[in-house]
């Protein structure tokens, strides 16, 4: 009996120390990812700063980040990376909204009948395979090198991730909510508005994710076209007079753009997909 009890006892004590609570430290650092994926970029920027101080990289092929940094606040104190910033996000942003408004509503038309999907995704799915590049030549015909082929340039840079995945959302959606709508006697808004939409929403948002991403990337090949303003001049401008250290800093804050744009979503998937949450 003595025995019997002492094993109880171990066993209780065995299954308190595996299911006590993590440190104190570890939770801190769980409950702030963002501090977890900062370290391997930082790591990545010391290593940097490492090989250029101690010439196993050329500084004129990679600058070091301490020479970038100089030749950003350079930019900064110019007034010019205010005015780029504001210029290129502005044609992002008109770009985003205009390709990610039909994408939804062609991926709607698309998933929602067979006669839709026969005559829209077929186009689209020719049209997702043609390169940006190769139709910066034709926009600039159709019309001309103002702001328009950079926007649309943009916008349909945009509009194939986000239709792929909102089409796909809503396709695999269960068949037995088509049904349940019907027994409810829901408009065609309100079961797009209470069914439809919520049911697809994780892939809208891994697709707004991507779309996002490919936004800056369709932006560096816009700014090409004749752009006297933005991140894309500024670039331009420094190749010219070969400042790589210029162009690798404008180069970065596009990629500090993106990952902004990414976190935000990140942040809005969160709140919207908490019921999905294990």
């Amino acid at each position: 009996m003595t025995l019997a009890i002492g094993w109880k006892a171990d066993d209780r004590r065995r299954t308190a120390d595996t299911t006590a609570p993590a440190p104190r430290r570890t939770r801190h650092l769980l409950a702030a990812p963002w501090l977890l994926r900062s370290l391997t970029p930082l790591a990545l920027l010391l290593a940097w700063q490492v090989g250029s101080q101690t010439g196993a990289l050329s500084e004129r092929i990679l600058p070091a980040p301490s020479v970038i940094l100089d030749a950003g606040l350079e930019v900064w104190r110019s007034g010019e990376l205010g005015d780029a910033l504001a210029v290129s996000g502005q044609r992002v942003l008109f770009g985003f909204v205009l390709g990610a408004t039909l994408a939804v509503l062609l991926a709607i038309l698309a998933a929602s009948s067979r006669i839709g999907e026969y005559l829209v995704d077929p186009p689209m799915q020719m049209l997702r395979t043609v390169p940006l590049f190769g139709l910066i030549p034709v926009f600039i015909i159709w019309f001309g090198i103002d702001e328009q082929p950079k926007l649309f340039l943009i916008a349909l840079g945009v509009a194939f991730p986000l239709y792929l995945n909102t089409y796909a959302g809503i396709r695999q959606l269960d068949p037995k909510l088509g049904e349940l709508a019907q027994v409810l006697g829901l408009t065609a808004w309100e079961k797009l508005r209470d069914i439809v939409f919520p049911g697809a929403l994780p892939a809208v948002l891994v697709g707004l994710r991507q779309s996002l991403g490919i936004a800056w990337l369709s932006l560096i090949v816009a700014e090409q076209i004749n752009a006297s303003a933005g991140l894309g001049f500024i670039v331009n401008n420094a190749r010219e007079f070969l400042r790589t250290d210029i162009v690798i800093f404008g180069l970065l804050v596009y990629g500090v753009l993106g990952l902004l744009t990414d976190a935000l979503v990140r942040g809005v998937e969160r709140r919207a997909l908490r019921w999905s949450k294990r």
